[in-house]
This record gives structure tokens, sequence and C-alpha cells, in this order.
């Protein structure tokens, strides 16, 4: 088969590689019939994602049609269409069952060298690193998915791929990034990063009661996108995000602060992001904060920080002393997709949201290459490349 796979810094390739096969009785094999690049993928593209080699099959947005089915799953059958979450859970262990599914206790089988570095084990990812268990991504023709019994959601004929093709990772994202705010009727959010996952958590806002919500990110055709959903812009290329946020909240700032950037995020006008390009090029450091500063230096006294943009690491000049003398709350995770499945799909159902406003570039897998660079560079007016096998 076809898969896009990873072929060193800025480099992805698409090769003819082994197909999948059932290697476990709770395995499915589901060929790909919609898959996307999400602004995760573009970490391990730039090198920044430990343990990623050379051939590994990226992606981890993808749905598909059944093909194959190991003899313990009984919930689904050859011909099904379904929705591929990203964290793999086995839908048994403690956290499984407390609906923590990005931190299946028994998804990740190189779980040492997770905990190395984190102390402790998430779930394994599809396509997303050795760290986190080195499975084969869903940017390929077709995918071996394990606890198949658990994590795929099974689809109805009567909506399309591009309807329900984010539930897979970019949408519940969003949606529990704004929920993990306890958004109360009347709160202000402000949202760093208008890419896909910062317009989900945008739009998921307002759904969850939010007067206002303001959108920081420096690219005018994604900003204009954000005030499509109803956000008031700021881009922080032409003003101090800290000044303009106290004049939006008569001094107060944010109620809720959501981290939509993750790793990469930079301010080329300030001398803090030369120390951390220069840091993290050195490897002394693995993360570009900015975003993450800016949010807890922004946000109102006792109110909340919610991350849900991808960090891998380490990182310098965080601010915990604001956050702690100011009773700030942090909260993040990767998304526990499986939790939010269902009751996204019924608000897609009911016109609620309707995810296909994000889809800028649709492109044969064969053109996936052309689709990273283009993502990458936000070349095209690029804000989400859908690839179909």
């Amino acid at each position: 088969m076809k898969a896009t796979v990873w072929a060193g810094r800025n480099s992805v390739e698409v090769q003819s590689v082994p197909d999948p096969q059932i290697l476990n009785e709770r395995d499915a094999i589901v060929k790909i019939t919609s898959t996307a690049i999400c602004g995760s993928d573009l970490h391990i593209y730039d090198g920044y994602i430990p343990t990623v080699k050379h051939g590994d099959i990226l992606g981890h947005e993808f749905m598909g049609e059944v093909v194959e089915v190991g003899k313990a799953v009984t919930n689904l059958a050859v011909g099904d269409r379904v929705v591929v979450p990203f964290p793999i859970a086995c839908g048994a262990c403690w956290a499984c069952e407390h609906e923590l599914y990005s931190l299946c206790e028994n998804s990740n089988p190189n779980a040492g060298i997770a905990e190395k570095l984190m102390g402790h084990s998430p779930a394994g990812l599809f396509g997303y690193s050795h760290m986190l268990g080195g499975f084969a991504g869903g940017q390929a023709e077709y995918a071996r998915v394990p606890f198949a019994d658990v994590g795929p959601l099974k689809i109805d004929d009567d909506l399309t791929d591009e309807q329900v093709l984010f539930l897979s990772d970019i949408l519940p994202t969003g949606y529990m990034g704004a929920e993990m705010c306890d958004i109360s009727p009347g709160d202000v959010v402000a949202v760093w990063g208008a890419g896909p996952v910062g317009l989900f958590a945008m739009l998921s806002a307002y759904l969850l009661g939010a007067s206002k919500v303001i959108a920081i990110d420096r690219v005018p055709y994604r900003l204009e996108l954000a005030e499509e959903v109803g956000a008031t812009p700021v881009n922080f290329a032409e003003t101090s995000v800290l000044d303009e946020l106290r004049d939006m909240t008569a001094g107060r700032g944010p109620d809720h602060c959501i981290d939509a950037v993750g790793l990469e995020a930079r301010n080329s006008s300030t001398v803090v992001d030369t120390y951390d390009r220069v840091k993290q090029a050195a490897r002394l450091e693995t993360e570009r904060p900015h975003a993450l500063r800016e949010a807890a230096m922004s946000c109102r006294n006792g109110g909340t920080i919610s991350i849900i943009g991808v960090y891998g690491g380490l990182m310098d000049k965080f601010p915990i002393g604001a956050i702690m003398n100011r009773s700030l709350t942090l909260k993040t995770g990767q998304c526990h997709v499986q939790r939010y499945m269902r009751p996204l799909l019924e608000r897609i159902r009911n016109h609620e949201i309707d995810p296909t406003f994000l889809i800028s570039h649709r492109l044969p897998l064969d053109e996936a290459p052309h689709g990273y660079e283009m993502f990458k560079h936000k070349r095209d007016n690029c804000t989400k490349v859908v690839l179909k096998p």
C-alpha cells in the first residue's frame, strides 16, 4: 500500500509499505477513505518530537471502511464506516474507566521510554513517535486499529466523510479545551492560535456559554476565519496582546485563556522569541512557550488556563510565580477523544456544528508532501488539508 512516511526534518514521502495485518484478536483493519494533516503533525515534520524514525507512517486523523476484524471484535463488521480516535485505549484500565482515554495504561507498548521523559506514560497514539507506541498512522491506504472494540465510532451513510472526519481529533480537542475552562454565562475567553484546533475551541466556547471570544494570531486569513465564528481578532504582530486584552476587559483580563498553539509558538517582535529559538535550536529546551507565557500573564486573577496545544518536553522562563500568586488554574491534556465523539456527532447531526468550514484543500494521498509544505508555510490560505487515499 501507499503511505506518508517521515523522511527526515522538513521532509515526508509517499512510499510503498507493507499492508497492515491483524496482530491481535481485538484489532481491525480499516481501508482509509479520508485522512488529514494536523497541526501537531507539523511538530514531527519540523523534527521536534523525539523517537520518530525514518519510514514511520504519519497521521492520526482518519476514517474509513472496516475490511477485516479480529475474532474478539463483535461491535464492528466488515463494511462499517468508522471514525478512528487518535488515542488508543483498552477500555478496561483505571484511566479508561474514568474516561481518561488518552492516559490508557495498556495501549503503549513502549511505556518505559515515555516514563523516562514524563514520569508516567500516556496512551499510545497513532503515527506519533515510538515513545508513544510506534503505531503506524492513518495517512495511508489502510491502517491497523488496535482495541477496535473500544475506539472507532460507527457512522451512518447519511453523513459525509468531511462532516465527521474531525471527530478523530481536532473537534473534540477544541471542545475539551473550552470545556476545561468551566465557562459560565457572560465569561470572556481568549484563544491563542486561530488554526483548526483554536477555531474549534472558539466555536465550542460560544456553545458552552461564553459572551465574548478573542482570537490571537498573526495570519490575516486565519483571523478572518475567527471573525466568521464570532471571535474578536487580535493580531499580535501589530499590537501588544496584554494591552489589548486589558482594554477589552476593563483592565481585568479574560476569564479563561486557551493555548491552542503549543511548542512552536513565536513572536518575532520580542527578545524572548529569539532567546527561545536559539535555545530550541541548540536543544537546550524543547519548547517555544511564548503563547503560554502570554496567556499566564494575561488571564484575570483566579482565572483558568487551558492548554491543548501540544508540548513535548521542557521549557524555560515559565511564569510559575504568576500562576501561584494569582490563583490561576492550569488544565491540560491530550484529548480524551472517545468521551466526546458521540455527543459531538449529535451536535453535527443537529446542525449546531458544521466542521467542513475548516477545509481549504483536498488532495490525493500522493500529494501529501505538497500538503505539508503548504500547511506549514500557510500558503494559498491553507487552513486544513484533507487527503484522499
